[in-house]
């Protein structure tokens, strides 16, 4: 090996952890060899604890739900290294589903090389090189990410690399994408150059959060004061764990309850006796959600889906949230009276202090409100209670997740579940009624698949807990289960997958019934969402990542099952238990 040799692709790397990058999660092309090569030569001098640790990762889909699995855990930035356009194609749904959660990711993409005559290092010399040669590679995701940019000399790489890390954790985050040519990635450089004091990291911080301005905190705070039936709506405030306590001292403090809509993080706990349930695509109104005078809308993308569920016609509702005009969303609209950008959890600490003060509540109406909730949620959960008993013939959702939620209550330790079931989402937030903050993550979005990565990431951020994904047989397959499983055999982040094997996609036969329940395709139950003939799914796991493959179609024999599962992988090893459910089309 020849002297050492710092290039762009060395600063580069550098600069990822200076940002806070753990781990760079990669699938690696012809456009990656200074990239390869930065990491192979820090190896051999024992330097490469200055780089991301380097996880590979056989489909760029599983590499990037892998960096935002990570990243949803610890708030922290992770990064993606992916191949030029074709690479950069197959995270596209992964992409719409960071982009839409606000979740931080740097993506990385190589481009074909800029010379074809040997002009530098690097220059062209495989014939693929001019097929994947297009005319705008960063154009593919300029829709989903908040900044793009190419580096085009070594010296400023750090600066890229800095600038581009302050945008995205930037609230509202999101992921962000780079790309660099391979003469540019293997330019060499004095590291001086590249630690320029302009280029400094802490000349890059992320903006700080925005609190609610002295005004609008009056506004909404005396709106709260003077309601009789005052709701509050979340989707994503547990994006920031330590807002969770806050929404509920808030939420205490005025006797107001929480609904959590279409949720893809833990909002509110479960448990508690505010906690005013959930709303999904429910073509019913919520009877609180109905029934109120005034609505705080509390960081939510779909608080209500207006056709269908939405507030009362007289009641005066406020939005706060990190993104108060959904910019990215081009028709989108509240009938509120009130918008504020702020993060979440200064506003509801803020809210509870504006309410404190002598005299803003009615003590007596507020402990009204309490009762009230409380018997309500009693009620409730008589509900959901019997929705859980067994059918002695078919396995149900709701069965198959209270024996889960049993399972899990005797774990001792941290336990994650990841959400992806689609037409269950409901049900795994109703019965599995998770407590934690940071304990249930969806994917932010609306692309299937995001489970099978988000569980490598989330175990590498949480190594002592206990990751469950909860999916439908539609999404496994999009997560390619056999790249994931594979990954995580070989770094050793074992997970546990629930699949409700309903065997096809419900979720278009419930879209078509709401608009044709009368038509056609409902009188001959023709819908063509069905996956028969029937596949082993768990199969493909124990082929590619030697885990646990069990399939159960008999209610008797799910305790046993999944207490087998969730023990196989606290031992250490994957497991993935299908559920055989009626299926979504005879």
């Amino acid at each position: 090996m020849s002297a050492p040799r710092y290039t762009t692709s060395t600063a580069f790397l550098e600069a990822l952890t200076e940002v806070g990058v753990r781990y760079v999660f990669a699938n690696l092309g012809s456009d990656h060899p200074g990239l390869i090569e930065a990491y192979a030569r820090a190896r051999a001098e024992g330097t490469v604890d200055r780089f991301p640790e380097l996880v590979i990762c056989p489909h760029e889909s599983v590499a990037f739900s892998a960096a935002q699995g990570y990243a949803q855990a610890t708030g922290r930035i992770q990064a993606v290294l992916v191949h030029v356009e074709c690479g950069t194609q197959n995270i596209g749904g992964m992409l719409h589903n960071a982009a839409k959660g606000r979740v931080p990711v740097l993506v990385f993409a190589g481009a074909s090389p800029v010379t074809q005559h040997g002009e530098h290092t690097g220059s062209r010399d495989e014939f693929i090189q001019w097929v994947q040669d297009v005319h705008d590679q960063r154009g593919i995701v300029r829709g989903y990410t908040k900044y793009d940019y190419e580096i085009r000399v070594a010296d400023n790489v750090k600066q890229i690399v800095h600038r581009a890390a302050q945008i995205a954790a930037s609230e509202p985050a999101g992921p962000v994408y780079l790309v660099g040519a391979r003469e540019v990635m293997e330019q060499r450089l004095e590291q001086a150059a590249a630690d320029r004091p302009e280029y400094a990291l802490d000349r890059y911080t992320p903006v700080e959060p925005a609190a609610l301005a002295q005004g609008t905190l009056r506004r909404i705070g005396e709106a709260l004061a003077g309601a009789a039936r005052p709701v509050i709506v979340t989707s994503y405030l547990g994006r920031d764990q330590e807002a969770v306590p806050a929404l509920v001292g808030l939420a205490e403090r005025l006797g107001a309850p929480v609904i959590e809509s279409v949720p893809m993080w833990l909002n509110f706990p479960a448990d508690h006796p505010l906690h005013g349930g959930h709303q999904w695509n429910i073509p019913e109104h919520h009877p609180l959600l109905a029934a109120a005078d005034v609505v705080l809308v509390l960081g939510s993308d779909v608080p209500w889906i207006p056709v269908r569920n939405g507030p009362g016609a007289g009641a005066r509702v406020f939005v706060v949230d990190v993104d108060p005009l959904k910019e990215q969303m081009p028709l989108w609209h509240l009938p509120a009276e009130l918008f504020a950008r702020a993060d979440l959890g200064i506003a509801a600490r803020q809210l509870t202090g504006f309410l404190e003060e002598p005299g803003r509540l009615d003590a007596a109406l507020v402990r009204e409100r309490l009762a009230a909730a409380a018997t309500a949620r009693e009620r409730r959960l008589r509900e959901l209670t019997a929705r859980e008993q067994p059918d002695p013939e078919v396995i149900t959702p709701e069965y198959l997740l209270a024996c889960l939620r049993a399972e899990l209550a005797t774990v001792d330790g941290e336990t994650i579940v990841l959400t992806e079931a689609i037409t269950n989402y409901l049900a795994v937030s109703e019965h599995l009624r998770r407590t934690r903050p940071g304990g249930l993550l969806g994917s932010g979005g609306g692309s299937l698949g995001w489970y099978a990565g988000a569980a490598i990431g989330v175990k590498l951020a949480r190594p002592d807990a206990l990751v469950v994904s909860v999916v439908g047989d539609g999404t496994y397959l999009f997560g390619v289960p056999a790249s994931a499983l594979w990954t995580a055999r070989r770094y050793g982040v074992p997970s546990l997958t629930i699949i409700l094997d309903n065997e096809g996609w419900q979720a278009p036969k419930v879209s078509a019934l709401g608009v044709h329940p009368d038509g056609a395709a409902a009188e001959a139950d023709d819908f063509g969402v069905g996956f028969a003939p029937g596949a082993d799914l768990p199969a493909v796991a124990a082929a590619a990542g030697g885990a646990l493959a069990r399939t159960v179609t008999a209610p008797a024999e799910l305790p046993a099952a999944v207490r087998e599962a969730v023990q196989t992988v606290r031992s250490g090893r994957s497991a993935v238990l299908a559920a055989r459910l009626p299926p979504v089309q005879p």
